[in-house]
């Protein structure tokens, strides 16, 4: 009893880094926006429709990370998508063109909206162990990852260059990653119930990907009407405080 309570001890530490270090990318893409106009020779309203394109990569992506939750376990799925976090700031900073740009832009919201749905999850796992709430301190420090990153990152920007801030951003979210990793919770993927007779061939025994409940659409619509403006505010700040 007392080893699984340490357990979840370190594990919250461990989500801690895990929403530092998602802020952290986040608050130093932040700077690096206004910079795609110039390099790839694009309006304001194509870098408006990359941005939709990194939304529609997180969206979609988040659809499915659920399941692969429920099948692999949170801490597998965090740690992999953790992972692949850490190179994709620089892969959207030395894209060659556009088109290879907008690829990359989804691939950076997918990885990024699937670490969000799994770090999530394993805050809630540990709540569950340690019986307090720790979702609001874990949020802070994402804001805290958020402006480290924003600020760090336009000095380095303005010293070094976006090349060097792009690799720099992806150094410092592996470190934090690699040393979260090993003290996740080991959740156990959720066990599906055994279907009734007959289920299969009614086709109630799978999942569904969408769910039925009116309350989760509800809140669903709600956390999303929430993220655009916050997303919208990320985006284009940079660009605002670049021209005022």
């Amino acid at each position: 009893m007392q080893d699984g309570l340490q357990a979840a001890r370190r594990a919250r530490w461990a989500v801690a880094a895990m929403f530092m270090a998602n802020g952290f990318v986040m608050g130093a893409w932040a700077p690096q926006i206004p910079l795609l106009m110039p390099r790839h020779q694009v309006t304001e309203s194509v870098l408006g429709l990359l941005i939709l394109v990194l939304g529609i990569g997180a969206v979609s992506a988040m659809l499915f990370a659920g399941r692969l939750i429920n099948r692999h376990g949170g801490r597998r799925v965090l740690s992999l998508f953790s992972l692949a976090l850490v190179p994709v700031l620089p892969m959207v900073v030395f894209s060659p063109n556009l088109w290879v740009l907008a690829l990359f832009m989804a691939v950076f919201g997918a990885m990024a909206g699937c670490m969000d749905v799994a770090m999530n999850a394993q805050a809630v796992e540990i709540e569950r162990r340690l019986d307090r709430a720790i979702m609001s301190s874990s949020h802070g420090f994402w804001s805290l990852g958020g402006f480290v990153g924003g600020s760090a990152g336009s000095y380095v920007i303005a010293y070094w260059g976006s090349e060097v801030q792009s690799l720099m951003t992806a150094a410092v979210v592996a470190v934090l990653v690699l040393s979260a990793m090993p003290f996740l919770l080991p959740a156990a993927p959720v066990a599906q119930p055994e279907p009734e007779a007959g289920a299969q061939a009614v086709g109630i025994a799978h999942p569904q990907l969408f769910p039925r409940d009116f309350h989760v659409w509800l809140l669903g619509f709600l956390a999303l009407f929430a993220m655009v403006p916050e997303g919208a505010v990320l985006d284009w700040a940079a660009i605002y405080l670049q021209k005022e």
